[in-house]
């Protein structure tokens, strides 16, 4: 068969600065294709001199725009990105691994880790990397939601194939441009928060969740690691928590977005989170042993009812695992579609060092930016404690959900549960 060919899709407006940068780290496309929003500078010059199929569409917002951009593209694949972002050579090498391989029709996102480059230095704990975002997936499987302000990433159906290498990301080259962008992202994200009902519900959206915010991406993730520049963008990333509600509550029932049917659209979740798609996930954590197995048989039984399941577990002083893709490998065409290591008869398996609050939640956390994660369930004494010291939002749980359950009448709880929410 002959090889899948990949569109890079951008949409821009007055990045005169950054685009060619951007143009050249995705040279290696099989086409490239540009959606300026009304650029005043000379963006729309340099793209088509770069070869680009340039489209001028008035800006109709964010996931519109980048929807004009998927019906131009003409590849099997598409990677998106952004004026500021750029394809590292690891990156381009694993994307061309994936693309040039024997096609298969039951991969249809792959993922990759955001870096960030925060006045004039990379970020890591503090900006959460690897932070992996849905960039390349295949044309037709996916689309943006056009109800969302902001935050219109796709969310992967299936568990998505885990890339090499780094999309650079220039976040902020200066003190000015970081306050500028805080400003604009809080009035977007504003409009997919309900005002707060209650005088107690304003102070913890107001006060409470920014300052846990703080201390949680300070000490927890090691945020401090990165020195002045990683506690300004955790300090801003929190002030934009605030901010978001404080708009909220400046809006009162007519928003920004325009008449209060608009607005009661937009903010019809309550908060401008993920929307999750695709099969229930479900992740077990668990000690080595006998729980690790008892974990593992019952995440099979689930599997095989269709559910997406990961096994987060010690397993023979095993290193803890980065989920980097052995795409090279993968080209041959001998390894398992799936970066993660496997138990048993083929559970996604994730290896702690040690079974521990912080490495349990670095887990969880990097399988919820892989997918949102519907349910955590702890086999075994200490796994239980472990869990019990763990975040809420890293441990979603099911009434009732337990591995004693047999997994056909878990799965029925699970899909049960969730059509309820």
């Amino acid at each position: 068969m002959p090889p899948e060919r990949i569109s890079a899709c951008l949409i821009v407006q007055d990045e005169q600065e950054h685009i060619s940068a951007a143009l050249e780290s995705v040279a290696f496309c099989d086409e490239t294709i540009v959606v300026d929003g009304g650029s005043s500078d000379k963006t729309v010059e340099i793209a088509r001199a770069a070869g680009a199929l340039v489209i001028e569409n008035h800006w109709p917002g964010f996931a519109a725009q980048r929807n004009v951009a998927l019906d131009a593209a003409g590849g099997d694949w598409v990677l998106e990105l952004d004026a500021d972002e750029r394809v590292s050579p690891a990156l381009r090498r694993s994307i061309q691994a994936l693309v040039e391989r024997s096609p298969r029709a039951e991969e249809s996102m792959a993922v990759c880790a955001l870096r960030n480059r925060f006045l004039g230095g990379l970020l890591g704990p503090s900006a959460k990397y690897p932070a992996y975002r849905s960039r390349i997936f295949r044309r037709g499987a996916y689309r943006h939601d056009e109800t969302r302000a902001v935050h219109e990433g796709v969310e992967p159906h299936e568990r998505p194939f885990v890339l090499d290498g780094d999309l650079e990301h220039e976040l902020a080259g200066t003190l000015n441009e970081a306050l500028v962008d805080t400003l604009r992202y809080a009035r977007l994200e504003s409009l997919h928060v309900d005002r707060p009902a209650t005088l107690r519900a304003a102070l913890v959206g107001v006060a409470l969740r920014p300052a846990a915010k703080l201390a949680y991406r300070t000490l927890v993730d090691g945020g401090w690691r990165d020195g002045w520049r990683g506690m300004l963008k955790i300090s801003l990333d929190a002030g934009t928590d605030a901010l978001v509600w404080i708009l909220s509550i400046k809006r009162g029932r007519r928003g920004e977005a325009g008449t209060e049917g608009e607005e009661r659209k937009l903010t019809r979740e309550g908060h401008f989170g993920r929307r999750p798609v695709g099969p229930p996930k479900v992740v077990a954590l668990s000690a080595d042993g006998a729980p690790r197995r008892v974990a593992e048989r019952w995440l099979d039984g689930l599997r095989a009812e269709g559910l997406d399941v990961t096994l987060v577990s010690p397993v023979g002083g095993a290193q803890a695992w980065e989920p980097r893709a052995r795409v090279e490998t993968a080209a041959q065409g001998d390894a398992e579609r799936d970066d993660l290591p496997r138990v048993g008869a083929g559970v996604p398996l994730q290896p702690l060092e040690r079974l521990s609050p912080l490495g349990a939640i670095r887990a969880l956390e990097i399988e919820t930016q892989l997918r949102t994660i519907d349910a955590v369930v702890t086999v075994g004494r200490r796994a239980r404690i472990v869990g019990m010291l763990l975040p809420q939002t890293l441990r979603p749980r099911i009434a009732g959900l337990d591995v004693s359950l047999e997994p056909q009448k878990a799965a029925e709880l699970i899909q049960g549960s969730l059509a309820r929410r």
